[in-house]
């Protein structure tokens, strides 16, 4: 099994909470339930980080998720400049921790760069109970 949805978003604040619908939809269409919570916080953190550091102004960024057998990969795309790393900041620092975030809730973390722009990328591994259509799992 194989599926995959992507949608675009302008540079403004409201695509945050619209990538974040958009990625509980998907979610809930692939009854992934259990994956809802981590994905919609690291939507949010890559949503943000899309919007602050990569979408030059007057661009666009994409929110793609992709369901294989064992894993579903978030990616965010961006046309700006710059590498995303994930940063220790200070006690007192009032940003810096959202690839942080990201990578501890996600199974594996990377940057793929573009001749123009970069995807940044999460996987989870599905639990088990969530491998098979609901057919199947209703005739265990």
């Amino acid at each position: 099994m194989s599926l995959s949805q992507q949608r675009r978003f302008p540079r403004r604040r409201t695509s945050v909470g619209a990538s974040r619908d958009f990625v509980t939809g998907v979610l809930i269409e692939w009854e992934l339930h259990p994956l809802v919570e981590d994905i919609k916080l690291c939507i949010s953190e890559l949503a943000t980080n899309a919007l602050v550091h990569g979408a030059p102004p007057g661009r666009e960024f994409c929110v793609g998720l992709h369901r294989g057998e064992e894993l579903v990969r978030l990616e965010v795309r961006d046309s700006g400049p710059g590498r995303p790393t994930v940063q220790q900041p200070g006690d007192d620092a009032c940003s810096g921790r959202g690839l942080r975030l990201v990578n501890e809730l996600a199974d594996d973390f990377g940057v793929d760069d573009h001749v123009v722009g970069k995807t940044v990328w999460l996987s989870f591994k599905i639990p088990a109970a969530s491998t098979l259509p609901s057919r199947a799992r209703e005739r265990t």
